[in-house]
């Protein structure tokens, strides 16, 4: 069985939490480890959606954010598109535990994405924003 949604919704952080309620539901039924779908999968989806609205499309409410979703026996694959003006995931490498990152209040999304997920790349949507494509294969047993 797969299953894939595709869901458009308003730049506006309120709808983050139920976005992310929902994906984590779909990954507990397709019987992910219990850290996949209450730690990996949540914080990373999380941290994307809240770059795609405040980063990408400025905390714009006028501006839309879209998530994809395809979800199988083998892996999970989220994208998240914005309506911003780009942004190079592959040029931002900053290490937020170094001194100069210590105080600082952002910074750490894409990094904590990183760790999380086994695969974390922009995609091309032939449109203007920025696609983040998160994937994650299910842990082997044991």
């Amino acid at each position: 069985m797969r299953l894939t949604f595709d869901i458009d919704f308003p730049s506006d952080v309120r709808y983050i939490e139920r976005i992310v309620d929902l994906v984590a539901r779909q990954c507990a039924e397709f019987h992910y480890p219990r850290r996949v779908c209450a730690l990996n999968v949540p914080v990373a989806l999380t941290e994307a959606l809240s770059n795609a609205i405040l980063r990408g499309n400025n905390d714009d409410a006028d501006k839309h954010v879209r998530v994809r979703a395809a979800m199988d026996a083998q892996a999970i694959v989220l994208e998240v598109q914005d309506e911003g003006k780009g942004f190079d995931i592959e040029a931002y490498e900053p290490d937020p535990s170094s001194a100069e990152w210590l105080d600082r209040e952002d910074g750490r999304g894409l990094f904590l994405m990183r760790k999380l997920m086994d695969r974390v790349e922009r995609v091309d949507a032939g449109a203007p924003g920025t696609v983040v494509r998160l994937t994650l294969q299910r842990p082997r047993s044991g």
